[in-house]
């Protein structure tokens, strides 16, 4: 294990060093925060569209682990380990639709889309479906804790988070106008990026408004630096609003219909928060989008990108653009996301410094990993 030292980054922003270049390009650290940062709490794992109709199952491989989303015959969204409950072999392979029930490939044990198992053929021999030391009640399916919040399936793995209401109560307070139905704009409003940086990267690069001058020309034409302010929630989220939203509108100067119920503020303003440790969230007027991370190695990191607006039937072509604009903007990030992962293989970077001024919401994803490092760290060595 590489046991960096994390002084230095829980210092305040102005005195603070970045982390060390370790938690970048190591993978026993990479490992060691698969289990303290995604693990121990609420991770972004997917989209509930991804599974629209009752019956959709997607395999999903999350920090190595098979994992199943699946919608059950009530409409639920569930999540469990893609494992059989016999010989751990995988039950779904590829995206499908459940008709009846999961069955596994190898022996043919089957489950509910609720996770029960359902039916053990031959187990106890040849015609015998059942056998004593095979309790059915007890080998259903292994399910992830899940919630549903802005569209997003949240996870937690390790099973000991508190609920995720607890957890973020927070945000879904600031965002409690936002708590209404989204509905994902379907095929044309969704993208994946892959991009050859550390996950942290792009997390760090998202909570702050400082580079839009310099990496998103465009963007800053009508939404100025100046008009940014920062968002910052210790040990939670943090990121940056902007005064100043342009809505997309068609040729005719039609828009997108706006979110029912919405103050004043939202006139003008939009707002961009990563909820720590991994789903990079928009909120507008009319749209709102999710960035789920999914880390892939030390060195690589797959964006899944979903659009939602406030009604299931918008203008198919306006869509497209906005797609279009939003895939656009976030590809001009790869270039330093890319770049600083290159940087961090150098061992005379020493993390880097902050802006007191214009950094302070990366310094407190920093300081976030940091603490969160520090006591798995701490409870790991008191249970050796």
């Amino acid at each position: 294990m590489h046991d960096t030292n994390l002084d230095a980054v829980r210092r305040p922003v102005a005195s603070a060093h970045g982390l060390p270049n370790a938690h970048y390009v190591d993978p026993s650290v990479f490992e060691e925060e698969r289990a303290a940062l995604l693990m121990s709490g609420w991770s972004g794992l997917a989209a509930a569209a991804d599974v629209p109709a009752p019956g959709d199952a997607v395999p999903l491989t999350f920090l190595g682990m098979p994992l199943l989303l699946i919608r059950d015959k009530a409409g639920a969204v569930r999540v469990f380990h893609n494992i059989c409950r016999h010989r751990g072999m995988i039950l779904v392979d590829a995206p499908r639709k459940i008709e009846g029930a999961i069955r596994c490939p190898y022996h043919s044990w089957c489950y509910s889309t609720e996770g029960r198992l359902v039916s053990t053929p031959h187990v106890g021999g040849p015609g015998k479906n059942t056998v004593d030391g095979i309790d059915k009640d007890l080998l259903g399916l292994i399910e992830v804790r899940s919630h549903i919040w802005m569209g997003v399936v949240w996870v937690n793995l390790s099973g000991n988070a508190p609920a995720f209401e607890d957890a973020n109560a927070d945000l879904l307070a600031r965002w409690a106008e936002f708590d209404t139905p989204l509905y994902h704009g379907g095929a044309d409003s969704q993208f994946e990026l892959t991009v050859n940086c550390n996950w942290k990267l792009a997390v760090e690069n998202y909570c702050e408004s400082y580079h839009l001058p310099w990496v998103h020309p465009d963007l800053n034409t009508y939404s100025r630096l100046e008009d940014h302010y920062h968002i910052e929630a210790p040990g939670s989220y943090s990121g940056q609003g902007t005064l100043v939203y342009r809505q997309l509108k068609g040729e005719d100067g039609h828009t997108f219909p706006d979110f029912d119920g919405l103050s004043d503020m939202w006139d003008t303003a939009a707002e961009y928060i990563t909820a720590y440790p991994n789903v990079l969230l928009g909120v507008h007027r009319d749209h709102a989008f999710a960035i789920i991370l999914v880390p892939q190695a030390p060195g690589q990191t797959v964006e899944k990108i979903h659009l939602f607006y406030a009604q299931p039937d918008t203008d198919p072509a306006l869509r497209a653009r906005n797609t279009e604009q939003w895939k656009q903007v976030f590809s001009e990030d790869i270039f330093v996301v890319e770049g600083m992962q290159r940087g961090r293989q150098t061992p005379m970077f020493d993390g880097g410094r902050f802006s007191p001024a214009m950094d302070g919401p990366t310094h407190l994803f920093h300081d976030w990993v940091a603490e969160r490092m520090t006591t798995h760290r701490a409870q790991a060595e008191a249970a050796e």
